[in-house]
Parts: C-alpha cells; sequence; structure tokens
C-alpha cells in the first residue's frame, strides 16, 4: 500500500511538473507571439480581399476553409520545419525567409500592375467566366499560399523570441500555442469583418431604438468602403513586409547598407516628430520597406512570368490558366 501512495505521489510530482511547463510554454508563446503582431495585422488585412465579391452565405464558409489551411500550414508543415531547421540548418532560415518575402513583393506588385494594365480580354472581346465553385476553390487555395508565407514569419519571429537552450518539446508546444493562438485572432478578426454589413442589416431592420437602427444602416453603408480600403491595405502589407523580409534578410547575410539606412531615416524622423517616436519609426520604415518591396516586386514580375513560371509548366506539364 505505501508501495502504491509513493508511485502516486511520484505521479502527481511529475503531473505537477509537466503542467508547470506547459504554463511556462504558454507564457514564452504569449510573449514570443506579441513580437509577431505587425506580422498578424497585416494576415488580417490581406485576408478579407479573397472574400469580397462572394454571396453572403459563402462568406464564413471561405474563411473557415482558410483558416483550417492556416491551421495545417502551421501545425503541419511550419511546425515541423521550424524544429528541424532550427536544430540542424539554422543558416537555411534566412533564405527561405528571404524567398517567401520575394513571392510577397512578387503578388502584391502584380496586383498593382494589373490596377494599370488589366488582363487582355479574350478573342470573343470579354474575359473569361468562372463558376462560383471554380473561383472559390481558386481563391481559397491563393489565400493559403499566401497565409503560408506570413505564418512562415509568424512561427519564425516566434520561435527567434523563445529562450535557447531548452527542450525541443517545449519549443513545439509554444510554437503550436503562437499557431493556434495567432490563427483564431486573425481568422476570427476576418469573420467579424466581413459579416458586419450583415450585423448592420440585422440592425437596421430589427432594433427596437431608432439610434440603434440608423448605427445599423451607417455600418451597412461603410463596409463596402471599409472592404475596399482593407484590399489596398492587405495588398500594400503583402509588398511592404515582402520588402521588409528581403532586406533584413540581405542585412543577416551581410550586405547592411540598404537595411541600415532605412532604420537610420526611420531614427531621424521619429527624433525630428518628437511625438509618437515609435509610430513615425514603424511609418517611416514601412514606407521605404514598401517602395522597395514594389520596385523588387516589379522587377520580379517578368523574371517569373517569362522564365520560371514557363519552366514550371514545361517541367510538371501543366498549361497556362487562362484569365
Amino acid at each position: 500500500m505505501s508501495g502504491l501512495l509513493a508511485l502516486l505521489d511520484d505521479v502527481a510530482g511529475i503531473a505537477k511538473v509537466a503542467a508547470t511547463s506547459i504554463d511556462d510554454a504558454a507564457g514564452q508563446a504569449a510573449k514570443a507571439g506579441s513580437k509577431a503582431a505587425g506580422a498578424l495585422i497585416d494576415d488580417a488585412a490581406v485576408t478579407p480581399k479573397y472574400v469580397h465579391g462572394f454571396k453572403p452565405a459563402r462568406e464564413l464558409p471561405i474563411v473557415g476553409k482558410i483558416a483550417l489551411g492556416s491551421i495545417k500550414n502551421k501545425l503541419i508543415f511550419l511546425l515541423p520545419a521550424a524544429l528541424l531547421l532550427s536544430a540542424f540548418a539554422p543558416w537555411l532560415i534566412t533564405p527561405l525567409l528571404m524567398l517567401g518575402g520575394s513571392y510577397l513583393c512578387f503578388e502584391g506588385a502584380e496586383k498593382v500592375y494589373h490596377l494599370f494594365k488589366p488582363h487582355e480580354p479574350d478573342a470573343e472581346g470579354h474575359v473569361a467566366a468562372e463558376t462560383a465553385d471554380h473561383l472559390e476553390e481558386k481563391r481559397v487555395k491563393a489565400a493559403v499560399k499566401t497565409d503560408f508565407i506570413l505564418s512562415a514569419e509568424i512561427m519564425t519571429i516566434g520561435l527567434a523570441a523563445l529562450p535557447s537552450g531548452q527542450p525541443i518539446w517545449m519549443e513545439a508546444i509554444a510554437l503550436a500555442i503562437i499557431g493556434i493562438g495567432v490563427t483564431v485572432v486573425v481568422y476570427g478578426s476576418v469573420a467579424l469583418i466581413v459579416k458586419a454589413d450583415d450585423a448592420g442589416l440585422w440592425l437596421a431592420e430589427n432594433a427596437n431604438l431608432a439610434a440603434t437602427r440608423a448605427f445599423g444602416r451607417g455600418m451597412v453603408k461603410v463596409m463596402p468602403w471599409l472592404m475596399k480600403t482593407l484590399m489596398i491595405v492587405g495588398t500594400a502589407a503583402m509588398i511592404w513586409v515582402g520588402g521588409n523580409i528581403v532586406l533584413h534578410g540581405l542585412a543577416e547575410l551581410g550586405w547592411h547598407a540598404p537595411y541600415d539606412w532605412i532604420h537610420h531615416q526611420a531614427e531621424a524622423a521619429a527624433h525630428a516628430a518628437g511625438t509618437a517616436e515609435g509610430f513615425v519609426s514603424w511609418a517611416v520604415t514601412a514606407f521605404f520597406d514598401g517602395i522597395f518591396g514594389l520596385i523588387y516586386g516589379l522587377v520580379l514580375i517578368p523574371v517569373v512570368t517569362r522564365i520560371i513560371q514557363p519552366i514550371y509548366r514545361a517541367v510538371t506539364g501543366k498549361e497556362k490558366p487562362a484569365h
């Protein structure tokens, strides 16, 4: 009997240590995740544009599909990859992040380019129509692909912010908490944004107070403009985040001049402002990161469309998609 009690006491002690360790991992995850707040905001700004234009009944299912893809990105692909790279090939992290940043610059710059030079119409003089299901599938795939890059940045920032020298399983738990927490916050926010107009319509038609009904009508009027603004912010976010990743990577690899110049300009502007120095520094940094990202992305457009994509199609046997 005393042996059983001793065993139970040992089990209780192990459970207490495990609970403490998990609590520590959660605390580390919260601290590390806060450092990825910028990428989190960018992720939330990018996503609503993929839902724009669909029927209201399809908005939440689409957000759900993207969120599920985001969870898979973080937990199935990025978490193991981050742990393996950290343990065996930390030198690969920066080049891979730069590759992801290059993709963001390319995709964002391509959207800007097509604002001024839309897709050419087909032989019948109109852009080929897509079924709603096919368009939804294509949008979800594109959103999950973009999410992969932003999630990689979030997970890498989180990994870098965790204390060094701890067991790999502690890192895994902390990164899992970061991944799940970020996904809930981002796509919960996106769901609220895309359904705000429906909530406003309900208030306008069903609220008891005149002021509440007026508020609902105001929401209905504002949301289309907000969605358009978010689409613009989302594209800008892709460009400036991509530019920042590439510039930071260049500095990590030894070419410090562009990154240091932007940092110097941001500090000078912040000191000159004398107030809200943190915001001014961030805004100046984002501005120059965005300028670099746009120029770099525009340079990548012919490289990708005339060299990389034809080679990819030749290797895989896939035809060029119709616009």
